[in-house]
């Protein structure tokens, strides 16, 4: 009997000429675009400049900025003001004001001081450009204190004391910090979440649209073969989201696990039948597909958003923090990014896969009882 549900299911898939279209496109179109759209890495910062001393070391600093990849030099101003209204009109990110006798003062072997301004109506470009600026004042002041030990810039009131400490940095498990290597892992998990979230929560309540459902209803099946059935089909799709999601990784982006592939599989399988249950009590508690999209669709944004995928949970409030607990997605985000970068085993996502375990039982269960099988 189970097999001839699972057979209808699959027929029933692929009757519909849109969802093998969308099963094989969306995760293409999603890993081809999104790692680039989704990179917080912010470069091309437009600089002002505003060279009130016109000098070879004012010039030097001036082509040092423009030769970095983070910063394009929108223009020359003349004054502070003319350089502000390109800020007011968004044609410029940051202001940097080179005072009067900036040369003469370093050669005399004074602190010169330099005016960093920055706009912060986007909190995020606004202190990322004020820390490149910062970094690239630092490097272009070591330079001038290996020609002139006596000369230094400081920016605003800063110390023109160097520092005694010295810091080696070291990169683990990312060590070009290659942002593409954070998110296509978690896009992943997007696309899993996605596909076989909403294509379950629209399964039953369009055959009770269409009226399919009565059939089901007066024949001998039970409701634990009947959603049994409706589950192992989108194990499937799951995995051959995956498994395209693996090969343009790789393809593309040259991203290939340091863990085990059979790890990914198998919790995957996992995490697919949380989403599958989830959508399937949905689509059991609504009476149209366009309730049942929407509802979805609350869901999944909000899951998504909480899931760490383009921010740290640990960035979050604490009340945040502690509703995360009961989002499955921030478990097998965890999970992809540990296997994807530090290769972690199973003894090392103990407390991952105990979570997903417990959502599946818990979706699943809720699937099977909340569906009303009346004759």
């Amino acid at each position: 009997m189970l097999k001839f549900l699972i057979e209808k299911e699959f027929k029933q898939l692929l009757r519909n000429s849109f969802l093998p279209r969308l099963i094989i496109g969306y995760p293409c179109m999603v890993m081809i675009i999104m790692p680039w759209a989704t990179n917080m890495e912010i470069k091309n910062i437009s600089v002002n400049v505003v060279d009130n001393d016109h000098s070879v070391v004012s010039q030097r600093l001036i082509h040092k900025i423009d030769a970095s990849s983070y910063f394009r030099l929108n223009n020359l101003s003349p004054t502070y003001n003319s350089a502000l209204r390109d800020i007011e009109s968004g044609d410029a990110d940051v202001i940097l004001e080179i005072p009067r006798h900036f040369e003469k003062k370093l050669e005399n072997g004074e602190a010169s001081h330099v005016l960093l301004a920055a706009n912060a109506v986007d909190g995020s470009i606004g202190g990322l450009a004020s820390s490149y600026m910062t970094a690239t004042l630092a490097d272009y002041n070591a330079q001038l204190h290996v020609e002139n030990p006596s000369s230094g810039i400081v920016q605003e009131a800063a110390s023109s004391v160097q520092p005694s400490v010295s810091v080696s940095e070291k990169n683990l498990y990312n060590p070009h910090l290659n942002y593409k290597l954070f998110m296509v892992p978690a896009l992943m998990v997007m696309l899993v979440t996605v596909i076989c979230g909403f294509l379950p929560a629209l399964n039953i309540v369009s055959e009770k649209e269409v009226g399919t459902i009565e059939q089901m209803n007066v024949t001998p099946v039970g409701k634990f073969k009947f959603i049994l059935a409706k589950l192992i089909p989108f194990w499937v799709v799951g995995f051959v989201v995956l498994t395209l999601s693996f090969g343009f990784a790789w393809l593309i982006y040259g991203i290939l696990p340091v863990g085990s592939l059979g790890i990914i599989y198998l919790l995957s399988a996992l995490f697919v039948l949380v989403m599958s249950g989830f959508g399937l009590v949905i689509s059991n508690h609504s009476a149209t597909m366009q309730q049942a999209m929407f509802v979805m669709f609350f869901f999944i944004i909000i899951l998504l958003l909480m899931s760490g995928l383009f921010t740290p949970v640990m960035s979050m409030p604490q009340w945040a923090q502690i509703i995360t607990i009961l989002n499955p997605l921030k478990y097998f985000v965890d999970i992809m990014r540990m296997v994807y970068l530090k290769g972690s085993g199973l003894t090392d996502l103990s407390l991952q896969i105990g979570a997903l375990l417990a959502f599946a039982t818990l979706f699943n269960f809720w699937a099977v009882k909340s569906y009303r099988k009346s004759a």
